[in-house]
């Protein structure tokens, strides 16, 4: 079976090697380098194209939200996984509009840092209950006066799903058979009426209005899931797990 390979992104040499430790210890994970700075990751992401960036926020000169938004923005299959020491909203929207599809803080991740790498390397997005529900409560109130789910029309309403899923406008077009150009027409005529800006607004939205939810361990992306059993921190959990179709490549179309 192919092992997950591993970047490291973290200016703190120490931090560096207990992730090291704990994931060189892990059956189906392979740490394939390191980086201390945001340029040295970007170089890095770009010349060893890993499935998953372990991305720190707080470095010097380029920092985690930068590097994020250029790794993402590489023709690579790689999701980035971002860990913090403070779960803050500011800092939550920033990283999932730069495109990443993880957030951890540091104070768990020897608990769930291994179920996280796994969710992103199945195409999955990793999103704890107490992110969600920092997402959700720091609705703005231009969002809040908007109209909500009745205001769409099917395709728009479509089109808001896979936009907060993760999809790409191409891979939205092939799913619902229209050029990418006509779902990014649906997506403007929705924003327009929802009120929405960026991304992280209509994931917001999508979280709030039901068309997306949270779970304990994984928030993943797609609106239609079954469940499936999950090992979360040596514990057997129930889980809400997605067969995210087509494409795991990152967006490359600006949906904003």
């Amino acid at each position: 079976m192919k092992k997950i390979r591993v970047l490291l992104i973290d200016d703190h040499k120490v931090v560096r090697a207990g992730l090291r430790a704990l994931l060189d210890s892990t059956d189906g994970i392979e740490v394939v380098g390191e980086a201390s700075s945001g340029e040295e990751g970007v170089a890095r992401a770009q010349r060893l194209e890993p499935d998953v960036v372990i991305m720190d926020l707080a470095m010097p000169g380029m920092g985690g939200i930068r590097a994020t938004r250029q790794i993402t923005a590489l023709d690579l299959d790689t999701r980035v996984l971002v860990l913090t020491v403070h779960d803050e909203e500011d800092q939550l929207a920033r990283a999932l509009d730069a495109g990443a599809t993880g957030y951890l803080n540091k104070s768990v991740a020897d608990t769930d840092l291994i179920v996280a790498i796994e969710a992103l390397a199945r195409g999955h997005s990793y999103l704890p209950r107490r992110a969600a529900a920092l997402l959700a409560r720091s609705h703005s109130k231009r969002a809040r006066e908007a109209p909500g789910l009745d205001a769409l029309s099917a395709r728009e309403r479509t089109v808001i799903e896979l936009c907060a899923s993760g999809f790409t406008a191409r891979e939205a077009a092939e799913r619902m058979f229209v050029s990418p150009k006509t779902v990014e027409g649906y997506l403007a005529r929705a924003r327009r009426k929802l009120g929405l800006t960026g991304r992280t607004d209509i994931v917001r939205f999508a979280l709030e209005s039901g068309l997306l939810w949270s779970c304990p361990a994984i928030t993943d992306t797609f609106p239609l899931v079954p469940t499936e059993e999950v090992y979360h921190g040596g514990k057997q959990t129930r889980a809400v797990s997605a067969r995210v179709q087509g494409s795991d490549r990152r967006a490359r179309e600006s949906w904003s």
